[in-house]
This record gives C-alpha cells, structure tokens and sequence, in this order.
C-alpha cells in the first residue's frame, strides 16, 4: 500500500493499494474516531460495494447509515443535497460524526459539501471508486454541486479527513469510465510529468494504475500545499477545463467530464499556437485512451457556456495554454476574445483533421 501525506489546514494522507473497501473502515478508525458515519453513494457503485463498506466501518466499530441517489451528474444538485443533508439529520448525525464519500467525482463533490456545511462543519472521507476521482476529484478539498447556471457554482473547500483507493475497483471499472479518468492523468502529464505522459500515451498502462494514481496526487499534492484555496497556481489544475466546461454544457452533461476535458486540453493546446509535432502528440494520446478529439459545437455557442465558468474573474477568465508536455502558461483573456479563442481552436484542430 502507497501512502501520500497531504500538507493542507487539514493533514491528511491518500492510501492507494489493492483491497482496501474491505479495510476501509480499519483504516478510517486510524485517524477518526468510531462514531455515527453516514455512507454516500449513487446507486450503482451503492449495489456494487456499499454492503463491503458497511461491512468494513461496522467491524471497526463505527454505526453506519448509507443514502444513495441515482447515478449521473444529474443529480448533482440541491435537491439531492437536501436530501441527503436530512438523510444526515434524520440519522442523527451531529458535529462529531462522519461522512463518507464512496463513489466517482460527484459523489465526493455532493458529499464533501453536505460536510461542509452540516453543522457548519464535519469531518468526511473519501472512497474514490473512478479513475477520474482518483487521480483528480477526491484530493484538495474542492466540492460542490452545480446550478442551473453552471457547473460546480455552490460550493466550499473542505478537506476530508482521509482518501482511501482501492486500486481492483479501479481495475474493474469499464473501458469508457478508465478513458474517462485517464484525461484527468495525461493532464497532469502535460502540466508536469513527460514520462507520465510518455507512459500513458502507449494506451497500455492499466497494470501500472497504481503508479499512475501515485504520480497524479503527489503532483496535486505540490500544488495544494502551496495555493490551498485557488488563488494563484492551482490555477494550471484547470487545464483543459475551460474549454471542456463548455463542452459539458452544450452536449447538456451527454459527454463524461474526461471526455470533455480531453477535447478541451488540444482545444486548449491549439489555441496556443503548438507546434504540428505536439498537436499530434497530444491528439494521438488522446485517442489511444479512448477520448474524442473533435468538438461538435461552434465557437459562439461554446463562448457563451464559457461565459458561466465560475473561473471567471469580472470581465476576464484566465486560461491555461501548454507550450510543450511537461510545461503550461497561465493567460488573463478578456471575455470579448474567448470566441475568438474557440474560433481558433476550432479551426486548426479541424484543419489537421486531429
């Protein structure tokens, strides 16, 4: 078992090793106290390892309760959080108790935040069982649910107490939800990692997941540590997603987060100005993971989403442009040029025919 140690205003280490949902509950009663926990998930991942995580905190001594909602970003909203929030009420949590987060991306969104707010504030854990949350979503504090508006639009920066990867759920997770999480990893190997990258653009590299897993949250661990709540460097974490947001928005969330982030990343790489060579690369790499290269909306229907990006600061939002894998620029667009931004992208992914 790997362990990575997270220097945030709340401490706390990432273990990522093979069986760990059946040890979840040892493992959490290391750093928390048995107490009341309430175990979040959608129904799917609910059907699939809810019973083995219940098992696990009740042997350790925790009293346990589950809410599950239905699957998809869809749910993603108050409603479900009021829901679970009165879930939490309703089992009688209070401030010394647990939540904790046993899913994908929005279910460590959904339930990190009813933590944040539940009685101004109790501890949660993070069972990430997507690549996607793996690498990405389960570690730095940030959750949220969406609005009408936009996507990610209420939120708060919560740290969990403890993240907890069990490596054979992630080896047993479908072709499109790896792809979907591998998006997230080749965007840390462009931001920061050549071999990374190097490595992933093979497209064969899931019995190395675990390596894969380490590298991504020892990168966003740097990050973190230095720009906790967003304010200047955790800004390069955005790479891909400007572009990708908007994508999300206008397929109307048909599109997984990866997929939309992948497109989003040469999108963003395009718009740069990158050498042919790295376009290529990059578009290559992409597709040896399974994600789409082409975007199917036009520039000022894509422009108007990216209005809504909660990135942006007034009349600007800053983009992130790769030079070369392994290194990134940050950029303050003005919001006049971001069709412009979108127009160009569009026109030379589809002119190399990437």
């Amino acid at each position: 078992m790997r362990s990575i140690h997270i220097n945030a205003s709340t401490e706390y280490d990432v273990l990522i090793g093979e069986g760990l949902v059946d040890k979840c509950g040892e493992l959490t009663k290391k750093v928390v106290k048995p107490c009341r926990c309430m175990i979040v998930s959608d129904d799917t991942v609910d059907e699939l390892y809810g019973d083995r995580a219940q098992i696990s905190f009740s042997y350790a001594g925790f009293e346990t309760h589950r809410f599950a909602f239905p699957a998809g970003e869809a749910s993603k909203t108050f409603s479900t959080l009021t829901d679970l929030l009165n879930a939490m009420g309703g089992a009688g949590l209070s401030r010394s108790d647990l939540v904790v987060a046993l899913g994908g991306g929005v279910t460590g969104d959904m339930a990190g935040f009813a933590a944040a707010i539940y009685t101004r504030g109790i501890r949660f854990v993070q069972v990430p069982t997507t690549l996607l949350a793996a690498v990405d979503s389960s570690v730095g504090g940030k959750t949220a649910v969406d609005m009408p508006f936009g996507k990610n639009m209420a939120g708060a920066f919560h740290q969990p107490s403890l993240v907890v990867t069990d490596t054979d759920v992630l080896k047993d997770l479908s072709a499109e939800q790896l792809s979907n999480g591998a998006a997230e990893a080749i965007k840390c190997g462009v931001l920061n990692d050549p071999a990374l990258f190097a490595l992933l653009e093979t497209g064969d590299w899931q019995d190395e997941i675990e390596a894969v897993v380490e590298r991504c949250v020892t990168y966003k661990r740097d990050v973190v540590a230095r720009d906790e709540f967003d304010t200047g460097e955790r800004a390069f974490l955005n790479l891909g997603h400007t572009f990708g947001h908007a994508i999300e928005v206008c397929s109307k969330l048909t599109l997984l987060h990866g997929q939309a982030v992948g497109i989003g990343m040469l999108m963003a790489a395009a718009c740069a100005g990158c050498p042919e060579a790295m376009l290529r690369r990059l578009s290559s790499c992409l597709k040896k993971n399974g994600l789409p290269t082409r975007c199917p909306y036009g520039a000022a229907e894509l422009a108007k989403a990216a209005l809504s990006d909660k990135k942006r600061a007034g009349g600007s939002i800053t983009l992130v442009l790769p030079e070369a894998i392994g290194k990134c620029v940050l950029k303050k667009v003005p919001v006049a040029d971001l069709p412009a931004c979108f127009e160009r992208a569009i026109a030379v992914t589809e002119a190399m025919d990437l």
